[in-house]
Protein backbone atom coordinates (compact mmCIF):
# COMPACT_ATOMS: atom_id res chain seq x y z
CA UNK A 1 0.00 0.00 0.00
CA UNK A 2 1.40 3.67 -0.53
CA UNK A 3 0.01 6.16 1.91
CA UNK A 4 2.07 8.64 0.55
CA UNK A 5 0.27 8.37 -3.27
CA UNK A 6 -3.32 7.89 -1.65
CA UNK A 7 -5.11 5.13 0.43
CA UNK A 8 -8.15 4.26 1.26
CA UNK A 9 -9.19 2.36 4.57
CA UNK A 10 -11.12 1.82 7.82
CA UNK A 11 -10.39 1.48 11.06
CA UNK A 12 -12.84 0.33 14.05
CA UNK A 13 -12.92 3.67 16.27
CA UNK A 14 -12.68 3.00 19.83
CA UNK A 15 -15.40 4.27 22.99
CA UNK A 16 -15.08 7.40 24.06
CA UNK A 17 -12.15 8.74 21.46
CA UNK A 18 -13.13 11.89 19.13
CA UNK A 19 -12.54 10.76 15.26
CA UNK A 20 -9.71 13.43 14.91
CA UNK A 21 -7.84 11.81 18.10
CA UNK A 22 -8.49 8.52 16.21
CA UNK A 23 -7.06 9.89 12.84
CA UNK A 24 -3.98 11.89 14.52
CA UNK A 25 -2.85 8.35 16.49
CA UNK A 26 -3.26 6.78 12.70
CA UNK A 27 -1.34 10.03 11.21
CA UNK A 28 1.65 9.59 13.99
CA UNK A 29 1.97 5.53 13.51
CA UNK A 30 2.20 6.44 9.55
CA UNK A 31 4.25 9.51 9.72
CA UNK A 32 6.75 7.33 12.21
CA UNK A 33 6.62 4.57 9.72
CA UNK A 34 7.34 6.18 6.21
CA UNK A 35 9.82 8.61 7.70
CA UNK A 36 7.48 11.45 6.62
CA UNK A 37 4.82 13.54 7.54
CA UNK A 38 1.98 11.74 5.71
CA UNK A 39 -1.39 13.30 4.40
CA UNK A 40 -4.89 12.45 6.06
CA UNK A 41 -8.34 12.47 6.31
CA UNK A 42 -11.17 10.91 7.54
CA UNK A 43 -14.97 10.37 6.17
CA UNK A 44 -17.52 11.32 8.21
CA UNK A 45 -17.34 11.96 12.03
CA UNK A 46 -18.01 9.35 14.94
CA UNK A 47 -19.46 10.96 18.43
CA UNK A 48 -16.86 9.90 20.74
CA UNK A 49 -19.57 7.67 22.76
CA UNK A 50 -19.86 5.89 19.53
CA UNK A 51 -17.74 3.09 18.18
CA UNK A 52 -17.62 1.48 14.74
CA UNK A 53 -16.69 1.92 10.82
CA UNK A 54 -14.09 5.20 10.61
CA UNK A 55 -13.19 5.42 6.74
CA UNK A 56 -9.61 6.98 6.26
CA UNK A 57 -8.05 8.59 3.56
CA UNK A 58 -4.32 9.17 2.54
CA UNK A 59 -2.57 11.53 0.00
CA UNK A 60 -4.54 11.69 -3.25
CA UNK A 61 -7.64 9.49 -1.81
CA UNK A 62 -8.28 12.55 0.39
CA UNK A 63 -9.98 13.98 -2.64
CA UNK A 64 -12.64 11.29 -2.01
CA UNK A 65 -13.85 12.20 1.01
CA UNK A 66 -16.78 14.17 0.27
CA UNK A 67 -18.06 11.09 -2.36
CA UNK A 68 -17.18 8.77 0.59
CA UNK A 69 -19.21 10.74 3.03
CA UNK A 70 -22.40 10.21 1.02
CA UNK A 71 -22.52 6.30 0.98
CA UNK A 72 -24.89 4.50 3.04
CA UNK A 73 -24.31 3.73 6.05
CA UNK A 74 -25.36 1.18 9.04
CA UNK A 75 -25.61 1.41 12.68
CA UNK A 76 -26.79 -0.59 15.83
CA UNK A 77 -27.80 1.27 18.35
CA UNK A 78 -29.40 0.88 22.10
CA UNK A 79 -31.68 3.60 23.59
CA UNK A 80 -33.10 3.84 27.04
CA UNK A 81 -36.98 4.60 26.84
CA UNK A 82 -38.86 6.95 29.43
CA UNK A 83 -35.88 9.47 30.02
CA UNK A 84 -34.02 12.46 27.71
CA UNK A 85 -30.61 14.00 28.19
CA UNK A 86 -29.12 17.48 26.83
CA UNK A 87 -27.19 15.49 24.16
CA UNK A 88 -29.79 12.79 23.52
CA UNK A 89 -27.06 10.21 24.71
CA UNK A 90 -25.03 9.68 28.06
CA UNK A 91 -22.30 12.17 27.58
CA UNK A 92 -25.35 14.10 30.22
CA UNK A 93 -27.01 12.92 33.09
CA UNK A 94 -31.25 12.84 33.03
CA UNK A 95 -32.83 16.07 32.52
CA UNK A 96 -36.72 14.63 32.30
CA UNK A 97 -38.29 11.56 32.67
CA UNK A 98 -41.56 10.48 31.28
CA UNK A 99 -44.25 7.81 31.49
CA UNK A 100 -43.78 4.38 29.86
CA UNK A 101 -46.43 2.03 31.25
CA UNK A 102 -48.53 2.46 28.02
CA UNK A 103 -45.12 1.50 25.21
CA UNK A 104 -45.29 -2.10 23.68
CA UNK A 105 -43.58 -3.67 21.03
CA UNK A 106 -46.28 -3.10 18.83
CA UNK A 107 -46.01 0.19 19.64
CA UNK A 108 -42.15 0.56 18.94
CA UNK A 109 -42.59 -0.98 15.59
CA UNK A 110 -45.47 0.87 14.54
CA UNK A 111 -43.69 4.53 15.27
CA UNK A 112 -40.21 3.22 13.82
CA UNK A 113 -42.12 3.02 10.24
CA UNK A 114 -42.95 6.60 10.54
CA UNK A 115 -38.63 7.43 10.24
CA UNK A 116 -38.68 5.57 7.02
CA UNK A 117 -37.79 7.31 3.73
CA UNK A 118 -37.51 10.74 2.98
CA UNK A 119 -37.73 12.98 6.03
CA UNK A 120 -36.69 15.90 8.24
CA UNK A 121 -34.34 15.60 11.23
CA UNK A 122 -33.10 19.10 13.52
CA UNK A 123 -29.31 17.93 14.62
CA UNK A 124 -28.74 18.02 18.11
CA UNK A 125 -27.63 20.81 19.09
CA UNK A 126 -24.69 19.22 20.59
CA UNK A 127 -23.25 18.33 17.32
CA UNK A 128 -20.90 20.00 14.97
CA UNK A 129 -23.41 21.92 13.05
CA UNK A 130 -22.32 25.57 12.69
CA UNK A 131 -24.05 28.46 13.77
CA UNK A 132 -22.88 31.82 12.67
CA UNK A 133 -19.47 30.14 12.53
CA UNK A 134 -19.25 28.42 15.53
CA UNK A 135 -20.17 24.52 16.39
CA UNK A 136 -23.39 24.29 18.15
CA UNK A 137 -21.60 21.91 20.57
CA UNK A 138 -19.38 25.21 21.56
CA UNK A 139 -22.03 26.73 21.88
CA UNK A 140 -24.05 24.81 24.19
CA UNK A 141 -21.13 23.93 26.25
CA UNK A 142 -21.08 27.59 27.22
CA UNK A 143 -24.63 27.34 28.64
CA UNK A 144 -26.00 29.61 25.58
CA UNK A 145 -28.90 28.29 23.43
CA UNK A 146 -28.87 26.94 20.02
CA UNK A 147 -31.41 26.67 17.73
CA UNK A 148 -30.94 24.44 14.47
CA UNK A 149 -33.04 24.06 11.11
CA UNK A 150 -34.41 20.62 10.55
CA UNK A 151 -32.51 18.58 7.11
CA UNK A 152 -33.82 17.00 5.01
CA UNK A 153 -32.21 13.15 5.44
CA UNK A 154 -32.86 9.60 4.07
CA UNK A 155 -33.08 6.66 6.47
CA UNK A 156 -33.66 3.47 4.07
CA UNK A 157 -34.88 0.97 7.06
CA UNK A 158 -34.94 1.21 11.12
CA UNK A 159 -35.51 -2.37 12.06
CA UNK A 160 -36.70 -3.05 16.14
CA UNK A 161 -33.99 -5.77 17.11
CA UNK A 162 -34.71 -6.23 20.58
CA UNK A 163 -37.08 -4.72 23.49
CA UNK A 164 -37.05 -5.53 27.10
CA UNK A 165 -40.18 -4.43 28.33
CA UNK A 166 -39.08 -5.03 32.34
CA UNK A 167 -36.05 -1.97 31.67
CA UNK A 168 -37.15 -0.30 28.63
CA UNK A 169 -34.40 -0.41 26.57
CA UNK A 170 -35.12 -0.91 22.73
CA UNK A 171 -32.44 -2.02 20.45
CA UNK A 172 -32.53 -0.99 16.72
CA UNK A 173 -30.41 -0.93 13.81
CA UNK A 174 -30.88 2.03 10.71
CA UNK A 175 -29.98 1.73 7.36
CA UNK A 176 -29.57 5.61 6.33
CA UNK A 177 -27.75 8.65 4.68
CA UNK A 178 -25.45 11.26 5.24
CA UNK A 179 -26.29 13.77 7.44
CA UNK A 180 -28.43 11.25 9.97
CA UNK A 181 -28.20 11.76 13.87
CA UNK A 182 -29.21 8.63 15.45
CA UNK A 183 -29.53 10.57 18.35
CA UNK A 184 -32.15 12.81 16.96
CA UNK A 185 -33.74 9.57 16.00
CA UNK A 186 -34.09 8.39 19.72
CA UNK A 187 -35.00 11.95 20.75
CA UNK A 188 -37.39 11.74 17.88
CA UNK A 189 -38.90 8.14 18.62
CA UNK A 190 -39.03 9.20 22.14
CA UNK A 191 -41.87 11.65 21.51
CA UNK A 192 -43.63 9.82 18.80
CA UNK A 193 -44.38 7.22 21.98
CA UNK A 194 -45.47 9.64 23.84
CA UNK A 195 -42.39 9.35 26.00
CA UNK A 196 -38.85 10.25 25.63
CA UNK A 197 -35.55 8.52 24.80
CA UNK A 198 -31.84 8.66 24.29
CA UNK A 199 -29.16 6.72 23.50
CA UNK A 200 -27.17 4.21 25.91
CA UNK A 201 -24.78 3.03 22.86
CA UNK A 202 -24.28 3.42 19.14
CA UNK A 203 -21.87 1.21 16.82
CA UNK A 204 -21.84 2.28 12.97
CA UNK A 205 -21.32 -1.50 11.38
CA UNK A 206 -20.93 -0.49 7.59
CA UNK A 207 -20.54 3.10 5.76
CA UNK A 208 -20.53 1.61 1.57
CA UNK A 209 -18.03 -1.41 1.02
CA UNK A 210 -16.38 -1.04 4.41
CA UNK A 211 -17.58 -3.33 7.23
CA UNK A 212 -16.82 -4.61 10.24
CA UNK A 213 -15.59 -7.27 7.99
CA UNK A 214 -12.33 -5.70 6.72
CA UNK A 215 -11.95 -2.72 9.23
CA UNK A 216 -8.38 -2.73 11.07
CA UNK A 217 -9.12 -2.47 14.82
CA UNK A 218 -7.91 0.55 16.21
CA UNK A 219 -5.42 -1.47 18.59
CA UNK A 220 -3.88 -2.92 16.16
CA UNK A 221 -3.19 -0.52 13.39
CA UNK A 222 0.57 -0.65 14.30
CA UNK A 223 0.87 -4.08 14.08
CA UNK A 224 -1.39 -3.89 10.36
CA UNK A 225 1.56 -1.28 9.74
CA UNK A 226 4.35 -2.97 10.26
CA UNK A 227 3.17 -6.37 8.78
CA UNK A 228 1.83 -4.62 4.94
CA UNK A 229 5.97 -2.91 5.65
CA UNK A 230 7.83 -5.85 6.15
CA UNK A 231 9.70 -7.51 3.08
Amino acid sequence: MDFIQGEIFAIDKPYRMSSFGALAHVRYLLSRKLGRKVKIGHAGTLDPLATGILILCTGKCTKQIEELQSHTKEYTATLQLGATTDSYDMEHSVNHTYPVKHITEELIREKLRLFEGDIEQVPPTYSACKVDGKRAYHIRRKGESVELQPKNIHIDKVELTAYDPSTHQVSIRVVCGKGTYIRALARDLGRALGSGAFLTALRRTRVGDYGEDNCVDFDRVEDWLSALTEP
